[in-house]
C-alpha cells in the first residue's frame, strides 16, 4: 500500500537490546579504558600464580589443600572486579555526596583495631578478625576515603567557579580530614599505610593547585615528625629493627636481616629467564617469609627471572600511564584530583614493595598492589580502579 492511497507507511524500528545498549558507540562499555583493565587483570592473574606456587607447599598455611590460596586470592579479585562495577555504576559524582558517610565509617573501621576487636599479624597490629577465617585491615580503605575527602574539599569552589585554587582555609581543611585517620594509623603503629597516605597528601595538594607553601610546610613537618617518632619511641622494636638491618644489610643477617637477604638470593638466583615455574629452590625450600604477601615479587623474580619481574613492572607502570592520560583529561578538578590521589597510592605503594625485596626500601609489610595476596587491599585497588574508569566515562556536567 503507498501513501498515495491516503495512508503512511511506518517503518518499524525495534528497540536495541542489551548487547546492543552494551556495545553501542556512546555506551559505557565502549568508554572504557580497557587498557587500564587488562593491565590490573593480567597483574592479578600473575598474583594468582604467583600465590600459588608460593604456598602450595606450606601445609601449616594451607592445611593440607594447596589450591587454598589460589582460590581465596581469585575469589578476592572477583569480588575486588564486583566492587569496581558497583563503583563505576554509581559514579564518582554520586560517591562525591556520600563522602561524609563513608569517611566516618572508615575512621571507626580503623578505631576498632585499637579496641579488643583488632588483632596483630606479623607484628602490625592492624587487622580486625572476622569469622570464618576472614580479616580486615581498614586502612585500606582509609587511603579511598582520604582521596575522596580531601578532593571534595578542595575541588568545590573551583568546580563551582568560584575560585581558580583552593583557598587556605580549605586546604587546611582538608588536612584535618587526612589528619585523623593517619594519627589513628600511626598508633597502631602501621608506618608503612601512614606512609603511603603521606604521600597521597602530597599528591592531592599538588594536583588541587594549593599554594606551595603549604607543600614545603607539610614537607618540613614531615620531616619534623619523623624526628618527634623516634625520639619519643612510638615505633615497635621490630619496626626499629626493621630500619636497622635496611641501613646495615649485613646487621644480623639470621634475624632482623633474614627477610631481605633471602629476598636478595631468591630475585638474584632468576637471572633473566628464572629457575621455571614450581620451580624456584628458595620458594619451595620456604626460605623467604610471608612470599605470599608482601614477598611476592621474589617469587617472580626467581622463578621468572628478570624478564618475569620486569613484566609486572612494565604492567605496573601501564596502569600508571592511563591513569595520568586519565587524571589530564577529567572534565573537572574533582575527577583530577581523585585521579591523582590514586597514582601516587599506586606508584609510591609499588616502588616500596619491590624496593624492599631488593634492598633499596626498608621492609614495611605493603602489599604489591592486584599481586599480593590480601583480601582488603584487593578490594580497595579494584575499587580505586572503578574510580578512575568512573572519571573515564563520566560526561561533561553541563552535557
Amino acid at each position: 500500500m503507498s501513501a498515495s492511497d491516503g495512508f503512511s507507511v511506518r517503518r518499524f524500528s525495534p528497540e536495541p537490546g542489551a548487547w546492543g545498549k552494551l556495545t553501542a558507540r556512546d555506551s559505557i562499555v565502549r568508554r572504557l579504558d580497557w587498557t587500564l583493565m587488562i593491565s590490573a587483570l593480567a597483574l592479578s592473574a600473575m598474583g594468582a600464580v604467583l600465590v600459588y606456587s608460593a604456598t602450595r607447599n606450606r601445609t601449616e598455611l594451607t592445611g593440607g589443600d594447596q589450591y587454598s590460596f589460589l582460590f581465596r586470592h581469585t575469589l578476592n579479585t572477583s569480588i575486588g572486579l564486583a566492587l569496581m562495577v558497583v563503583t563505576i555504576w554509581l559514579g564518582h559524582r554520586t560517591l562525591r555526596g556520600a563522602v561524609p558517610v563513608l569517611y566516618v565509617l572508615s575512621v571507626v573501621l580503623v578505631l576498632a583495631v585499637l579496641s579488643p576487636l583488632g588483632s596483630t599479624v606479623n607484628g602490625a597490629h592492624s587487622w580486625i578478625q572476622l569469622p570464618g577465617g576472614f580479616s580486615l585491615q581498614p586502612s585500606e580503605f582509609t587511603k579511598v576515603t582520604i582521596i575522596l575527602g580531601m578532593a571534595m574539599l578542595l575541588a568545590a569552589k573551583v568546580d563551582a567557579g568560584d575560585r581558580e585554587y583552593p583557598d587556605h582555609r580549605t586546604v587546611l581543611q582538608s588536612l584535618a580530614i587526612a589528619a585523623v585517620p593517619i594519627a589513628i594509623v600511626l598508633l597502631m603503629p602501621d608506618l608503612g599505610s601512614v606512609m603511603v597516605m603521606a604521600v597521597i597528601v602530597l599528591a592531592v595538594l599538588l594536583s588541587s593547585g594549593a599554594s606551595n607553601r603549604w607543600i614545603a610546610g607539610i614537607l618540613g613537618t614531615g620531616l619534623l615528625g619523623i624526628v618527634l617518632i623516634w625520639q619519643l619511641n612510638i615505633l615497635d622494636q621490630y619496626q626499629i629493627d626493621r630500619f636497622a638491618a635496611f641501613a646495615n644489610p649485613a646487621l644480623d643477617p639470621a634475624g632482623v636481616g633474614y627477610n631481605t637477604n633471602q629476598a636478595r638470593i631468591a630475585i638474584g638466583s632468576g637471572q633473566l629467564t628464572g629457575s621455571g615455574l614450581f620451580k624456584g629452590s628458595q620458594t619451595t625450600g620456604q626460605f623467604v617469609p610471608e612470599q605470599q604477601t608482601d614477598f611476592v615479587f621474589t617469587v617472580a623474580g626467581e622463578e621468572l627471572g628478570f624478564l618475569g619481574g620486569g613484566l609486572i613492572i612494565l604492567l605496573v607502570g601501564v596502569v600508571l600511564w592511563r591513569a595520568c592520560r586519565i587524571a589530564r583529561g577529567a572534565p573537572e578538578l574533582y575527577g583530577t584530583v581523585v585521579a591523582a590521589g590514586i597514582i601516587a597510592w599506586f606508584a609510591f605503594q609499588s616502588f616500596e614493595n619491590i624496593g624492599m625485596t631488593l634492598g633499596i626500601m626498608p621492609v614495611t609489610g605493603l602489599p604489591l598492589p592486584f599481586v599480593s595476596y590480601g583480601g582488603t587491599s584487593m578490594f580497595a585497588a579494584w575499587i580505586a580502579i572503578g574510580l578512575l574508569q568512573s572519571i573515564k566515562v563520566q560526561r561533561p556536567i553541563s552535557a
